[in-house]
């Protein structure tokens, strides 16, 4: 398989990972990796489209889900294919722009007739797509969801918990742990980001006695220093970081410049999961700086998650990054295979694609903390646990007590969905 792209792209650069912790990661896998049929067979046969809408070009390079997503769909390919079958995957770059992704998310179903999507990480194709896909009966298996339509839409499930969840989680830790009673939550200004992700610490906490408030950032202007003397005004026990990796680090280093971390605990939604962060925010940091995570540990050593490491060292570039994101696409990957596998490779269509692919549940993996599902709800969040680290000013240390499940009041649908479906 050689994996196309609507837009020419350009290797992943290796932005996450340094030497050591590449060494660390790759002891973690295992020495053969498996997929699909795992004959050893090159498939040949009729190719089966399969898309992905990533944002690659713009503020960040947001397409590791794809990546990963890629390498598992090329090892099918060396190993028997979908019965035969090979997956031809073809990722499109929205470029960040919600006209582009409407664009190219249309190509691929409309033009390229795609069978379904997997491994799709974006800010901004959720809303720009959503209803479309519904209409032309697509389903999308996610990598990372991130705006709020990407976890309401009947056709549309991430794999990921979400940032409204992930901080969820991250809130009641802090309460568990320190015995926060008031907490600050700072949020990117995004649309469909913006309040939503900090609402689920709000609400939750409503109902617990704490009290949350809101710092709603402009991204691309804020002044670091200003937002944590805002946030410390306020007087929290607890300030919740909902931001992305490039604005985290600059922030926890404004805040360590007024020895903040001192008298104010500082935990954060799971884009501060990353392997380079604890360096970049430095000693001060040792003990005062929690996360949650959306998967297990990067270098945990579950059968799957070893699969995952070598798979990546046997079918990705060297460039590709050993990410969560990158651990969500192997995910979204292997789930799209293992459905259609399942089915008669003769008879395959949209439709039957897409209804064998809400047919799904009890999907396991020692990378998620409770088995995947889709089923035919009117909207998606399967993966609502995690665990916690904190950072031990080289790496991170995992909190004991495994995987905390969010309380989000604006789960209580889904709650029903699960019941109704008998899982959990």
């Amino acid at each position: 398989m050689s994996t196309k792209h609507l837009r020419p792209q350009t290797s992943l650069p290796l932005r996450l990972l340094g030497g050591f912790a590449l060494l660390g990661l790759a002891a973690a896998a295992q020495a053969n990796p498996s997929c699909g049929l795992g004959n050893g067979k090159p498939a040949t046969g009729e190719p089966l489209a399969i898309g992905a809408v990533v944002g690659k070009t713009g503020p960040d390079d947001f397409s590791s889900a794809a990546s990963a997503a890629a390498a598992y769909f090329k090892c099918v390919n060396q190993n028997g294919g979908i019965h035969g079958r090979p997956v031809d995957y073809i990722v499109a770059d929205d470029q960040w722009n919600p006209e582009t992704a409407t664009q190219v998310a249309s190509k691929l179903v409309k033009d390229r007739k795609v069978l379904a999507m997997a491994g799709s990480t974006s800010f901004v194709e959720c809303g720009a797509n959503a209803k479309m896909y519904a209409q032309e009966d697509v389903m999308v298996i996610a990598g990372v969801g991130v705006p709020r339509e990407c976890f309401n839409a009947r056709n549309y499930a991430p794999i990921n918990s979400g940032p409204r969840v992930s901080a969820t989680i991250a809130a009641m830790y802090a309460v568990q742990k320190y015995q926060a009673k008031k907490m600050v939550c700072i949020i990117p200004n995004i649309p469909s980001l913006g309040n939503w992700a900090c609402e689920g610490p709000k609400e939750w906490g409503a109902r617990h006695g704490v009290v949350s408030e809101t710092i709603a950032i402009d991204p691309g202007s804020a002044d670091a220093t200003s937002v944590m003397l805002q946030a410390a005004a306020m007087k929290p026990d607890v300030i919740i970081m909902n931001v992305p990796k490039g604005i985290l680090v600059p922030m926890l280093a404004a805040a360590e410049q007024q020895n903040l971390g001192k008298k104010i605990h500082f935990v954060s939604s799971a884009p501060a999961y990353n392997v380079d962060v604890p360096k970049a925010i430095g000693p001060y940091w040792k003990g005062r700086f929690d996360t949650n995570l959306e998967f297990q540990p990067l270098d945990s050593q579950g059968a799957d998650n070893r699969n995952w490491l070598a798979l990546m060292d046997k079918y990705a570039a060297k460039s590709d990054p050993r990410d969560s994101f990158a651990q969500s696409g192997y995910l979204a990957a292997r789930l799209l295979t293992e459905a259609l596998l399942k089915m008669d490779p003769k008879k395959m269509d949209r439709a039957s694609v897409s209804k064998a692919l809400r047919a799904v549940k009890g999907f396991q993996s020692d990378i998620l903390c409770k088995p995947f599902y889709v089923g035919e709800g009117q909207r998606h969040n399967a993966n609502n646990s995690g665990p916690m680290a904190s950072s031990n000013g080289s790496g991170w240390s995992v909190a004991a007590g495994g995987c905390l499940t969010a309380e989000d009041p604006e789960l209580a649908d889904i709650r029903a969905d699960e019941a109704k479906m008998g899982v959990r």
